[in-house]
């Protein structure tokens, strides 16, 4: 989770909460990381974002890959 490498940059942690200063704070430990941060607003948005790992475990259960990211990719 530290320092993630990707040829594609920097993979994407989406966060969410109700609280601006521990998103900040939250951002701020992610950028030291080595991620980018995707603030998809408040708390609610936690419905959205929590199948994202189930996603991301899938082609670890499958076949053993765990070496993988999401990117939000930005116009």
């Amino acid at each position: 989770m530290v320092n993630p490498s990707f040829k594609e940059g920097k993979p994407s942690m989406f966060i969410c909460g109700n609280n601006d200063d521990a998103k900040a704070n939250v951002a701020e430990i992610l950028v030291a990381f080595g991620w980018e941060t995707v603030d998809m607003g408040e708390a609610i948005a936690a419905r959205a974002i929590q199948p994202l790992c189930i996603l991301w475990c899938i082609p670890g259960f499958l076949r053993n890959e765990w070496n993988h990211a999401f990117k939000l990719m930005k116009a």
